[in-house]
């Protein structure tokens, strides 16, 4: 316990956390302080571009074995079988509608890029090393949720049409990170060398402040949607992190994954959607209700993973190890 504490603490007072955690103070006191969104948008594209390179740069390192497709296998996996279980927990603890249901839950079989990129930067300051592959399997984790979320939704008037397909296979957040990842493979090791000084040297300080920016983001969603929240909804959204990543953590050591690759999947199985799935549940599921799925993914499960989730999921990768 003393161990978790102390990763907790010390994942608490890094920079990014800090900033997070000023950006959602801000917004919870009606602060003026903003990003802009085109600046936001630009931060975000360029840290799933650097991590999707720095991912494909460590497979073509690495090289393709069975035991990366076996992760691969297991991330589809997981992002298909998560919504499932947290739409038979919302249906029994809640009085959400199944559309609303349906969409929550396809926000926790997906996944956060930004929580996967925190959780990196914890394993990067403990020195544990990762399999650059991950990135593959995060990427690969984005759209399969959706697609069986919109399955549980149909009796309510999901459409899976050719438009739904086509925008979910091409979010934007996908296409960068895969197109940098496989760029990453060809380019190598002396492709990211030549890039390094916009790659590696600026990432801390752009994610410092994307994480102000979700923070502002998180703490206007808590206050707009805190009248939708009863007490088994806020709990849903602490406890099904901790399901997702009993999953992950456990698939990822079984197929035989580093301390730091099993803690990733641990974090893949814990976070939740903010970005990919809010869009395709606009336009596949516009019935479904913003301002109960969004603020919860958001302003409940992002800050509770950031704080206690990751160091937590660290702490149990090495102990299962």
């Amino acid at each position: 316990m003393d161990s978790v504490i102390g990763l907790a603490v010390s994942n608490l007072t890094t920079p990014m956390i800090l900033f997070f955690i000023l950006g959602l103070l801000a917004a919870l006191t009606r602060s003026d302080l903003n990003v802009p969104e085109a600046i936001a948008k630009g931060m975000s594209l360029y840290l799933m571009l650097a991590i999707g390179f720095k991912g494909g740069v460590g497979v073509s390192e690495h090289g393709v074995d069975l035991t990366m497709v076996l992760a691969l296998i297991v991330g589809v996996v997981l992002s298909a079988s998560v919504p499932l279980i947290a739409f038979q927990l919302l249906a029994r603890t809640t009085s959400l509608s199944r559309v609303d249901a349906a969409a929550v839950a396809a926000h926790y079989g997906s996944i956060s890029i930004v929580t996967f990129l925190a959780a990196s930067q914890a394993l990067q300051e403990l020195m544990l090393e990762t399999e650059g592959y991950m990135v593959a399997v995060a990427a690969i984790m984005e759209t399969p949720a959706i697609f069986v979320a919109l399955w549980l939704a149909r009796g309510k008037g999901a459409s899976l049409d050719a438009t739904t397909l086509r925008e979910v296979g091409l979010n934007g957040s996908i296409v960068i990170l895969t197109g940098s990842f496989f760029i990453g493979i060809i380019s190598g090791a002396e492709g990211l060398e030549s890039i390094s000084a916009f790659i590696v040297a600026p990432f801390k300080g752009v994610l410092c402040l994307f994480l102000l920016d979700m923070g502002l983001i998180a703490g206007r969603g808590l206050r707009e949607g805190r009248r939708s929240f009863t007490p088994s909804l806020l709990l849903f959204g602490i406890y099904m992190p901790l399901i997702g990543a009993a999953m992950g953590l456990f698939s990822g050591w079984a197929i035989g994954l580093s301390i730091g690759g099993s803690a990733l999947m641990a974090t893949l199985g814990a976070s939740a959607s903010y970005i990919a799935v809010p869009a395709a549940m606009r336009l596949a599921l516009p019935e479904a209700k913003p301002s109960i799925y969004l603020p919860l993914s958001l302003g409940i499960t992002f800050p509770f993973n950031l704080t206690i989730g990751i160091p937590l999921y660290i702490f149990l990768a090495r102990a299962i190890h």
